[in-house]
């Protein structure tokens, strides 16, 4: 039984198709970390496959399209924008990668578990005379955004990243829920759990994210912006490539093993995609830094940037999918990211549906 679950004991195509630009190539040869059982898998429909390119050129905001399915690289396309191989702002698609290192700090034993209280480990910031509720938030709340403090997100945000201590503000917000109560989308709440871990680790969330994924994983993570104390952006602004959130990816579809490898905690990717709230403005269900949806009859779970940075897994499918678009501020009610989602579930699922399954 790994350390990991012990915790939650104790605390509670014919071929790959062809991408016909200069700036996108056939990739079917090259793994995205999978085992030797996915050697020559031909899993996407080619006129399917097709359509879906035509229609995601015409999507404006939409710069590039990696598919993979049964750990192959199938199709990549760059319609525009940086290198696949460049590293971008993910916005906060970061939520899930610090939920990876939420759970590899859990299975070092660096922090007990999701219900280890964040109060004794942040009591420096806690503002004198605090709501006392402030005693009942655990690092699960902090993943789950049901740590019930008032939003830093939205109309709030400005103001927060304007303060000269992003951790403090954020434990100094008024509750609007108990601890454990509805979903209060924060990047607050990520913030405080960057600062746990930097606290508990003795170690910068950018030095964890460097030895226990972009080392094991073969990727770059560029440094990405820090609070005024130094404390790297928890839940905002890191920068992986296209490729890198491929694999990373791989890494969730493959249960935190990678070439044979075991990354993350066992269990961990279960609990964090097992649904504990629902997002007020999708509808979507949300675990620990992942949303969830159905795409046909198929569960997809997915990390979700602002501005259309978007990681989709599709478990039964063996499918993982990255797209990633132009994040410059667009209006709230435009349709890009609901574009997106349509592509994957009305495109590219079907593809993989009406492909040919891999040999035994």
């Amino acid at each position: 039984m790994s350390l990991f679950v012990r915790s939650f004991l104790i605390l509670s195509s014919a071929t790959a198709i062809a991408c016909s630009s200069a700036d996108s190539r056939d990739a079917a040869a090259e793994p995205a970390g999978a085992t030797g059982a996915a050697t020559a898998t031909r899993g996407l429909d080619p006129p399917l496959m097709a359509q879906v390119r035509s229609r995601a050129e015409a999507l404006p905001r939409l710069q590039a399209l990696i598919v993979a399915r049964h750990g192959r690289i199938l199709v990549e396309h760059r319609f525009r924008g940086p290198a696949l191989d460049r590293p971008v702002n993910i916005k906060s698609a970061s939520k899930s990668v610090l939920s990876a290192l939420a759970g590899i700090a859990i299975g070092r034993g660096v922090l007990e578990g999701p219900g280890q209280k964040i109060a004794p480990i942040l009591r420096v910031d806690i503002p004198a005379g605090a709501d006392p509720r402030i005693e009942r938030i655990e690092i699960g709340h902090l993943l789950s955004m049901q740590a019930g403090l008032g939003r830093t997100s939205g109309p709030n945000y400005g103001a927060w990243v304007a303060s000269p201590n992003w951790v403090r503000y954020a434990l100094s917000r008024p509750f609007e829920d108990e601890p454990g109560g509805a979903m209060l989308y924060s990047t607050g709440s990520s913030h405080l759990l960057s600062a746990v871990l930097t606290r508990a680790s003795g170690r910068s969330t950018h030095a964890l994210a460097q030895q226990w994924l972009a080392a094991p994983l073969g990727i770059a993570i560029p440094e990405w912006p820090r609070d005024p104390q130094g404390i790297y952006f928890g839940g905002n602004d890191m920068l992986m490539s296209p490729r890198a959130l491929l694999r990373f990816g791989e890494l969730y579809r493959q249960d935190g093993v990678l070439n044979g490898r075991r990354i993350l905690p066992e269990g961990w990717v279960a609990e964090s995609w097992r649904p504990r709230t629902t997002s007020p403005w999708s509808g979507n269900p949300y675990g620990y830094g992942w949303f969830s949806q159905r795409a046909g009859v198929h569960q997809v779970h997915f990390a979700w940037g602002y501005g259309g940075q978007m990681l989709f897994i599709v478990p039964d499918l063996e499918l993982t999918v990255v797209m990633i678009s132009d994040p410059s501020p667009h209006p709230r009610a435009e349709s890009h990211v609901p574009a997106l989602s349509a592509l994957l579930s009305e495109g590219i699922v079907p593809a993989a549906e009406k492909g040919a399954a891999p040999p035994p």
